[in-house]
């Protein structure tokens, strides 16, 4: 953790993002991006946008949308970011979502990111919020495959790729977390079930990382701090951050970067597998 204990997110920059050379990189290729009002989420449509393509911003949460497209004008990006007004939990919404990318160009790519938090143990975890949760983590990103696969097949080359933001909540558990680690579990499993059948071309990968500096992240570190009775300090230094062996969090740019290699052509063996960036949490230990 740095020094100062800054838990303020870090403005994202031109130079934080990594821009690669890429046949399909630009404007006529389209790119959705689920949670794109903040984070992870807004950070990654930022990305995709500086790397020319035609973003399709997705998130039910309008303002944060409006400072996404904001975002990607006051650093001059070359591509452009689409704003739509999506409810994971409804499928017409979905369905919309996915004509609006496949109207804008060729449809290649969807990074499934748009996640939520709720801390309580198994015992106490209420049923409208676990069936939330997977809603939103596990049954859309199933729904937006099924609605986009298609599409990334009828191109050309029917190149393209899916990406779902796994966790290291993916690779293992830590209490309090059931319906989240659920979640991420099962989106290992679709990111297989999508590299099973795309042909190698059409790819699946997912994304997994520790703990990084986002809105729902300090929301975190204040709910897991009052479930536990220990100071938020001591919830990041000792809980979140006392097995990795990187003691800082990452940056949403960094994150989005991830997905930005991991959809260009420098990727092309990603298939089925994770991208596993989490500082030594799930490899080390003592």
């Amino acid at each position: 953790m740095p020094h100062e204990f800054d838990l303020t997110e870090p403005e994202l920059t031109a130079d934080d993002l990594l821009v690669l050379e890429d046949p399909h990189f630009g404007p006529e290729t389209t790119a959705v991006v689920t949670g794109a009002a903040s984070g992870i989420g807004q950070a990654t449509a930022v990305a995709l946008a500086a790397n020319g393509l035609s973003v399709v911003g997705a998130d039910i949460d309008d303002d944060g949308l409006t400072e996404t497209v904001d975002l990607a004008d006051d650093i001059a990006v070359p591509g452009t970011i689409h704003p739509v007004t999506t409810d994971l939990t409804d499928d017409a919404d979905v369905e919309a979502m996915i004509e609006v990318a496949a109207d804008q160009g060729e449809l290649r790519y969807v990074a499934n990111i748009a996640g939520m938090q709720h801390i309580a143990s198994i015992p106490e975890f209420p049923m409208e919020k676990y069936d939330f949760i997977v809603d939103i983590m596990l049954r859309a990103p199933f729904l937006t495959a099924k609605l986009a696969m298609p599409h990334i097949r009828a191109t050309d080359d029917g190149v393209g790729a899916i990406a779902n933001m796994s966790s290291v909540h993916g690779h293992y558990a830590t209490q309090d977390k059931p319906a989240y680690i659920t979640a991420k579990h099962g989106l290992e499993g679709l990111t297989r079930a999508i590299a099973a059948e795309g042909e190698g071309t059409l790819r699946g990968f997912s994304v997994s990382v520790g703990y990084v500096l986002t809105p729902l992240m300090v929301n975190q570190i204040e709910d897991t701090a009052d479930e536990r009775g220990i100071s938020k300090r001591e919830v990041v230094e000792d809980v979140m951050l006392g097995q990795a062996r990187t003691k800082e969090m990452m940056t949403p740019a960094e994150v989005a970067n991830l997905f930005v290699f991991g959809f260009s052509g420098h990727a092309k063996h990603l298939n089925g597998g994770d991208m596993l960036w989490d500082g030594g949490y799930t490899t080390t230990y003592e």
